[in-house]
């Protein structure tokens, strides 16, 4: 089981959705509904609480993400479904990108113990968050640079509304 705390829900789930919600969003080109933007990262953030109490492998749990953030993106964000499982995909590689580059750093430069690292659920969130820290960064640069190009749009069902 993949289990996971009430502290890591707070202090790395909700932050993770509000990043992937944003990249949604970046990602099609649409601008962001503050109303949709919330109600989705806390249904994803519950729902993927629920997810890790499963008894399913790792991994598993990945995709099982994906479905929901593409589920969520068409539902309630109300993005067209084939934007949505692109930028889902597009996510979804970015953070196993992100997640590798920090893996390298931690068990490669810092020279730390992963086993030990993931038993520790403090010290679990504590080297998983520079992860997070640089998906975030490339995500808000490139909504950035969206805006500041005027390129972003009220997208709601693949309809375009200026």
């Amino acid at each position: 089981m993949l289990k996971l705390s009430f502290l890591e829900l707070i202090i790395r789930g909700i932050p993770e959705d509000l990043v992937f919600f944003l990249a949604v969003y970046a990602f099609t080109k649409s601008k962001v509904h503050k109303k949709r933007y919330l109600s989705s990262v806390i249904i994803q953030s519950i729902i993927v609480y629920l997810i890790r109490f499963l008894p399913i492998q790792n991994g598993a749990d990945s995709i099982l993400n994906l479905i929901l953030l593409i589920m969520m993106s068409v539902i309630v964000i109300k993005i067209e479904i084939i934007q949505a499982i692109k930028a889902g995909i597009i996510i979804m590689l970015c953070e196993f990108i992100s997640e590798g580059i920090n893996v390298f750093f931690v068990q490669f430069i810092l020279k730390k113990d992963l086993n030990s690292i993931f038993k520790d659920p403090m010290l679990k969130i504590l080297y998983s968050y520079p992860s997070l820290l640089i998906f975030a960064c490339f995500v808000i640069i490139y909504y950035a640079i969206l805006w500041k190009r005027k390129e972003l749009k009220i997208i709601s069902y693949g309809k375009v509304n200026e």
